[in-house]
């Protein structure tokens, strides 16, 4: 049965799946070897092929584009020439023409300027575009957190499993968790009136998230994002703009008069009281029955609680 490609369109089953092509009746020995380095070397080899020949593929891995940035690159292209070549697979259904795997901003660079594309040309089946795009992503420092995780969840709609995605992004499952918990928390038409938001991290678009779900603000946020100032703004003051309306008018939460919670040991022990409030965290270990447990505590303080800064420290710049 067919199930929706990476390209949006219906592809066949496994057993089906489009590999690279090979000549019917390969020849062996030197001429086999021949023929197979020859083959290499064309894949390897950089090509002119002009940027109306090439369409789209992939997975959407840029959210809008900046403008500044991209008049930057299209100027050294004009002054400088093309450095990098762009990777094209040839296109499965229209002989002569391609599909992009990697170097979109490029492409559209040297398509204004009406350059030839430098390209390199691979036989590539959805399963390879998706690795080949995402490990290229994994190499630029200037994805978002937001893009990242907006292309894991594109993947995951496409029904690639989980080790798929995390391959592809060089990742571990557990951020890829985190990754499709933000990722799949916002249409793609949302993020992408909102933008890259560079500066804003894993923990900021939860809390939006959060906000919009409680009290179903969505159409707030959608009559901001369509006024011509919300769009005049940066990306990530145009994520700001929304945070702040969606939290405008989420209600406020009834005052719950914080209860102090008991922290076990692994065989069932009290060892101490924990207490959150508005003003901060309060932990208190009783003497009585603490066997001494407290002195130590109260003498490695600085200690333990360095070695908790630096885990949270390292959790934040995971996610």
């Amino acid at each position: 049965m067919a199930r929706k490609g990476i390209l949006g369109g219906d592809i066949p089953a496994k057993t089906e799946r489009r590999k690279p092509v090979e000549a019917p009746h390969q020849p062996r020995g030197a001429v086999g070897a021949l023929q197979s380095s020859l083959t290499k070397l064309q894949e390897n080899a950089v090509q002119e092929i002009d940027a109306s020949l090439i369409d789209d593929a992939g997975i959407e891995d840029r959210l809008g584009v900046d403008s500044a940035a991209q008049t930057q690159l299209r100027e050294s292209l004009k002054a400088y020439g093309q450095q990098v070549p762009v990777l094209l697979r040839p296109h499965a259904k229209k002989p002569g023409r391609f599909e992009i795997v990697y170097g979109r901003r490029r492409l559209k660079a040297l398509r204004d300027l009406g350059i030839p594309v430098k390209a390199m040309i691979r036989q590539l089946d959805d399963h390879a575009l998706v690795m080949a795009q995402g490990q290229e992503n994994t190499a630029r420092q200037d994805l978002s957190f937001i893009e990242k995780a907006s292309f894991a969840a594109q993947l995951a709609a496409q029904n690639y499993e989980r080790q798929t995605i995390a391959d592809a992004l060089s990742i571990d499952l557990p951020m890829v968790s985190r990754m499709l918990k933000v990722g799949t928390a916002f249409p793609l038409p949302f993020l992408r009136q909102i933008g890259s938001a560079p500066g804003i991290g894993r923990d900021r678009w939860m809390a939006l998230a959060k906000a919009l779900e409680d009290n179903n603000s969505r159409g707030h946020t959608t009559a901001l994002m369509n006024t011509p100032e919300f769009g005049a703004l940066g990306s990530d003051a145009r994520f700001e703009a929304v945070f702040e309306r969606a939290a405008r008018v989420t209600p406020a939460a009834p005052r719950i008069t914080p209860k102090p919670r008991t922290l076990r040991g692994i065989n069932g022990k009290a060892l101490a009281d924990i207490k959150s409030t508005s003003k901060g965290v309060t932990l208190t270990i009783s003497a009585k029955g603490a066997e001494g447990f407290d002195t130590w505590v109260d003498g490695n303080a600085e200690t333990l609680l360095q070695e908790l800064h630096d885990r949270w420290q390292q959790q934040r710049r995971e996610d």
